[in-house]
């Protein structure tokens, strides 16, 4: 790819590119670390996410997305504890061809989401590799302490609801790859630059018995969440809820409805509610402006089943994407 005449060097990418974005508890990125100080009453939470080129990402991808998606996928784990995102420290491991163009533009990526989530940098660090460009992010973020919403309390009984659509990431990348048409662009957007729920998320807690947010596929993180709360649950195929798009997509192959169900990348959050506390959740809903669906129920037993229509088991293909 075309860039910059010059090369930056490790130095002047840090003081060029991502030392305007840094916190003031950053110094400036010249020392060693930074510090963070949480509200009296809360406590700091962490995540960390990384993301490989050709794994988590089209090489081709505009970089200022990159960016973009690495830093959503983050906070919408911090959204899925109920935490209030406060910083992330970055980690860049650079094959030759990144070159200065491709850095700038991922850096204003940054600078964009920084602005709009309100969050800053707080440092990180640069390598070279071989390849391929690999990316890391450590997000931090605050929840009042004993507040957060864990994937370990869910019980036999509590309805389960995801927020948004599901599939839309998946079905993306196969428009992207061009195995069908994409005509106004919304999957592969949906795939390119998740939607961290953090309105939503940062107020479950005392609403929601348990969560997560849905990076693997909707069957595989739920059955996460069965696994720590030592539960079940069974979901319905036709409650999980689509775009419009997706349903088009699927309409004209029904075989595409694993996506809904096992497709990675929705970063759209699932979780359980007790029955005493449901009108809580969808007045909740309507207050932060996102759209929530009851999909199933949480149950004795363990792992997720999946029923049409009729009541018959659906056995999915896959459950969702593994990392090894």
């Amino acid at each position: 790819m075309p860039g910059d005449t010059r090369r930056l060097g490790e130095f002047e990418i840090i003081a060029e590119l991502f030392a305007p974005l840094a916190a003031p508890g950053a110094f400036g990125l010249t020392d060693d670390a930074a510090i963070i100080s949480p509200p009296a009453g809360s406590d700091v939470v962490m995540t960390k996410d990384m993301m490989v080129s050709g794994v988590h990402f089209l090489p081709g991808d505009p970089p200022d997305l990159v960016a973009r998606k690495l830093l959503r996928v983050n906070l919408s784990d911090l959204a899925a504890m109920g935490a209030t995102p406060h910083g992330y420290a970055l980690g860049l491991s650079l094959p030759a061809e990144i070159d200065d163009t491709w850095l700038r533009a991922f850096a204003a990526g940054l600078g964009a989401d920084q602005r709009e989530f309100g969050v800053e940098l707080l440092g990180g660090d640069t390598t070279s590799t071989p390849g391929p460009l690999t990316l890391s992010l450590t997000a931090f973020g605050f929840a009042p302490t004993g507040r957060l919403l864990r994937r370990s309390g869910a019980h036999p009984g509590d309805a389960v609801y995801v927020s948004g659509t599901f599939g839309d990431a998946a079905l993306g990348l196969r428009a992207l790859r061009g195995e069908f048409g994409d005509p106004d662009g919304f999957l592969a957007s949906r795939y390119r630059l998740p939607r961290p729920r953090l309105a939503l998320g940062t107020a479950l807690p005392g609403i929601a018995s348990a969560g997560l947010d849905v990076s693997d596929g909707l069957v595989a993180d739920l059955g996460h969440l069965c696994a720590a709360s030592g539960t079940g649950a069974v979901i319905e195929a036709a409650l999980v809820p689509l775009s419009a798009q997706a349903r088009q997509a699927i309409d004209g192959a029904p075989a595409l409805i694993e996506a809904a169900l096992a497709g990675g990348d929705d970063y759209e959050l699932v979780f359980s509610v007790p029955s005493g506390h449901v009108e809580a959740l969808e007045r909740l809903a309507i207050n932060v402006g996102v759209a929530v669906t009851r999909i199933g129920a949480i149950v004795a037993g363990e792992g997720v089943r999946v029923i049409d229509r009729a009541g018959r088991e659906v056995t999915p293909r896959r459950h969702g994407f593994r990392h090894r």
